[in-house]
């Protein structure tokens, strides 16, 4: 069989603005370049997006698109006028959409990838005047493609929910851990502060967060809390907590930082502490977990079946619950030890290799 013509259209990509989506598609398309080196691979890019997103191999191509996609109106228009021909004359076998949204008249079939149904789980997280292009353009998107892939079973679950998709449609390619995090484990040098990983988002529940920390550094004024992430729609809001807590000087809000310095976080942080209401995968968990670091983490799903016993779970919705976890990972040295030690073997089960091996099955099965 001769190889594909695969089109993968990260029009929605801005580099250090989309959060774990943007880890994703980086660790996936490396991974793909690992593992394939026959089909023929087209990425189509926005003017924010430089070429170090596609993999140098031979059958990797850069075709960057004359659109910016800070601007999510002209990203949209282009994704569903000038994409679709860019498909037809390359005559591509099949588009794979990692991000959401997929051209609605396309000439070729399409691979989907939905990350999460937030916005029809919690609508209330969502701006008025968003809601309707997230009920738009993903209804339809995951209506017209071919396959649909999930990042965790819970998602694939909320498809067949809520789309009507069957179970033949829907399918699922876990997430995978970078391994340039298994080796911080050997290298930490924990020092007194809790990290968490997150955008200032508001399912992200880093209010809870910041009422447990204040109620934890009663007993441990020494701590302080370092969340790093994109600065999301709770920004504001949590900084006047943050103010109100009496916790100006003792917590962190850096803002997306590079990986490199995240990894140095990684290293140093006394434990890692993830209080989510609703993920469709959480990464940052067995990203922790693979570092070493005493990890806890909300105990909903997908998160609980991802941690498994290498994380102490609770009660996101329960600050007092957020709090006892804090000073069980901080004074619990047998718990710490364990969690430290399990934690990367759990982590292992997660690669971008099979994430990658999944994928390109979905898009094989695409054109068939």
């Amino acid at each position: 069989m001769r190889p594909l013509r695969i089109g993968v259209n990260a029009l929605y990509l801005i580099p250090g603005g989309v959060g774990g989506t943007e880890i994703y598609l980086r660790g996936l398309l490396t991974a793909l370049s690992e593992i394939d080196p026959l089909n023929r691979y087209f990425v189509f890019t926005n003017r924010e997006t430089g070429p170090d997103l596609v993999p140098k191999r031979p059958n990797f191509e850069h075709r960057p698109q004359g659109v910016r996609a800070v601007s999510r109106p002209a990203r949209i228009l282009w994704e569903q006028t000038a994409l679709p021909l860019a498909a037809a004359r390359l005559n591509l076998d099949v588009m794979f959409n990692p991000g959401f949204t997929a051209p609605l008249l396309c000439p070729c079939p399409q691979v989907t990838v939905f990350h999460d149904l937030q916005h029809k789980r919690h609508p209330e997280y969502f701006r008025w005047f968003d809601l309707p292009f997230w009920n738009f353009f993903l209804f339809w998107s995951a209506k017209i493609s071919s396959i649909v892939l999930a990042d965790s079973d819970a998602t694939a679950a909320d498809l067949q929910r809520f789309y009507g998709l069957t179970e033949r449609k829907v399918r699922v390619a876990r997430l995978g851990v970078d391994p340039a995090f298994f080796p911080l484990a050997a290298r930490r040098h924990p020092e007194r502060f809790l990290l968490s990983a997150s955008t200032l988002h508001p399912h992200k529940n880093l209010d809870g967060l910041l009422r447990a920390f204040a109620e934890f550094r009663k007993t441990h004024p020494e701590f302080r809390l370092v969340v790093c992430g994109i600065h999301g729609f709770s920004t504001g809001p949590l900084q006047e907590l943050r103010a109100s807590l009496g916790l100006s000087e003792a917590v962190e809000f850096p803002g997306w930082i590079p990986r490199q310095d995240l990894h140095d976080l990684y290293a140093r942080a006394w434990a890692f502490i993830y209080p989510s209401k609703f993920e469709g995968f959480g990464l940052p968990v067995p990203e922790a977990m693979a570092a070493g670091i005493p990890t806890a983490c909300s105990n909903i799903q997908p998160l609980a079946g991802i941690a498994g016993d290498a994380a102490l779970q609770f009660d996101p919705l329960d600050v007092s619950a957020i709090t006892q976890a804090m000073l069980r990972i901080v004074d619990d040295e047998a718990l710490r030890a364990r969690l430290a030690d399990a934690g990367p073997r759990r982590a292992s089960q997660f690669t971008w290799r099979a994430t990658a091996e999944a994928t390109l099955e979905a898009i094989k099965s695409a054109t068939a």
